[in-house]
């Protein structure tokens, strides 16, 4: 079976080398495409049946939904070789950051609803197109930035290394590789 790492082990030399180096940053892609998906399904399904009034409640709806699949898309993939946290307060932290991330990817919709009124004159077609440019593209832009940004910095922050008395930057270093004194035998 094709997977995704095999297909990179099979990438030229300076390709092989790009991807390598903004992995974190296309698996996360990759995941946000999936959900963006995800995200999109439920969003329309609920706004052409019974929230078409309620745009802005269908997007937090489906954007919550989506921000669930994402936290174990990305726990386990995106970002499976970070561990600075412990998973609880990871997972609070994912999930809160997220919160902010929907409330962001709604607020383009909300502005246009709310504040300058543009679904009052427009309808049909034109209505689908403007609610998908402001919750869609503008929207998720926003909410995806804030994200990477956030979850990077907080969430999966990069593993602190605890290096040794003797300088050693080793995070877990195995018995073969410590002094007696070191393993408490002296």
């Amino acid at each position: 079976m094709l997977t995704i790492d095999g297909v990179v082990s099979k990438l030229p030399g300076p390709l092989h080398r790009l991807v390598m180096k903004h992995n974190e940053l296309i698996k996360f892609a990759i995941v946000g495409g999936t959900t963006f998906v995800v995200d999109t399904i439920i969003y329309y399904a609920l706004i052409f049946t019974v929230l078409e009034p309620k745009p802005v409640v269908a997007k937090i709806i489906s954007g919550v939904v989506a921000t669930i699949l994402s936290y174990v898309l990305n726990r386990e993939w995106a970002f499976k070789n970070r561990g600075g946290r412990e998973k609880h307060h990871e997972a609070m932290l994912f999930f809160g950051i997220s919160g902010i991330a929907v409330l962001l990817t709604a607020a383009p919709l909300w502005l246009a609803n709310n504040v300058f009124g543009m679904r009052e004159n427009i309808n049909g077609l034109e209505l689908v197109v403007l609610d998908f440019v402001l919750a869609f593209i503008i929207g998720n832009l926003i909410g995806m930035g804030f994200r990477f940004w956030a979850l990077r910095r907080f969430a999966f922050p990069e593993e602190e290394p605890m290096g040794g008395d003797g300088g050693s930057t080793d995070i877990h270093p195995n018995a073969d590789e410590l002094t007696d004194e070191e393993l408490g035998h002296a």
